[in-house]
């Protein structure tokens, strides 16, 4: 499967990269990125440390989207909202791990997968999605005399809150209990704010150092306290994951998933 990478020189591009060329199945197809790099024209296999492909970096998108199965983006929302709409243009599936998309953005995304499979989900992670699962599951099972809040930690230069991995925890709280997250979200305390609402999910964020992601699901009651936490150390994880949606997503009908439906945790593809 020939597979895209835009914005392939940064951290987690070159991770993709390293992923694509190290997996079975996979063939580095190419990479963008802005016209200004110094990287255009270069064999994205090489910047990344690996091997010469014969493939090039190059700053059309739409060129890159052409000449692909399948690319994956991890970059931007104003980039990514593009890409989607070159991936229905040229019917080519698209893997997105971008965050801090808004509502007007997710549209535009949903009306491309109309047209083309897209894969999104807020984390990759193999650990990640089964917490997912489990804490809609755990949510499901418990009444709102527990209360929820979720902690997420990060690097120092993350420029969103709370992580998109953390509001994923919390939709998936959301669902187990069979409400609306925006309704019962609470992200922001400060001063007094008063005794804690009944059936509110709390949001909690640390930013710090190196840290890949850390993220904690807090049931807790009088007399007891459940948690469920996961930590990447490493950001590979991601890029994995991200290959493995890839090459799902070949023979899909065409729609909006995620990684639960790659991993199997819900329906069978369509």
């Amino acid at each position: 499967m020939k597979i895209g990478i835009v914005g392939c020189t940064g951290r987690m591009g070159r991770m993709l990269v390293q992923a694509v060329v190290n997996t079975d199945g996979a063939e580095l197809a190419g990479g963008t990125e802005r016209d200004t790099s110094p990287f255009i024209g270069q064999d994205p296999a090489v910047v990344a440390g690996e091997e010469p492909t014969g493939t090039k970096i190059i700053s059309d998108a739409d060129a890159l989207f052409a000449a692909c199965d399948a690319v994956i983006d991890f970059t931007v929302p104003a980039a990514t909202v593009a890409h989607a709409k070159l991936a229905a243009k040229h019917n080519t599936n698209l893997v997105i791990g971008t965050t801090g998309l808004s509502a007007d953005d997710q549209a535009i995304i949903a009306d491309a997968a109309k047209s083309t499979t897209i894969i999104q989900a807020p984390n990759m992670s193999l650990g990640v999605n089964l917490a997912f699962a489990i804490t809609e599951k755990v949510a499901s099972m418990l009444n709102d005399d527990w209360d929820i809040e979720i902690l997420e930690m990060h690097h120092k230069h993350k420029v969103d809150a709370p992580s998109g991995t953390a509001l994923g925890l919390g939709r998936a709280a959301a669902a187990g209990r069979g409400v609306d997250l925006d309704t019962v979200a609470d992200k922001v305390r400060d001063g007094v704010t008063g005794e804690r609402k009944k059936g509110d999910i709390g949001f909690a964020t640390l930013r710090g150092g190196d840290v890949v992601g850390d993220h904690t699901v807090v049931f807790a009651i009088e007399g007891e306290r459940f948690e469920i936490t996961h930590k990447a150390s490493s950001r590979v994880i991601f890029a994995r994951g991200a290959v493995r949606g890839a090459l799902w997503s070949k023979d899909t009908t065409p729609g909006l998933y995620d990684m639960q439906d790659v991993l199997g945790l819900k329906d069978e593809k369509g």
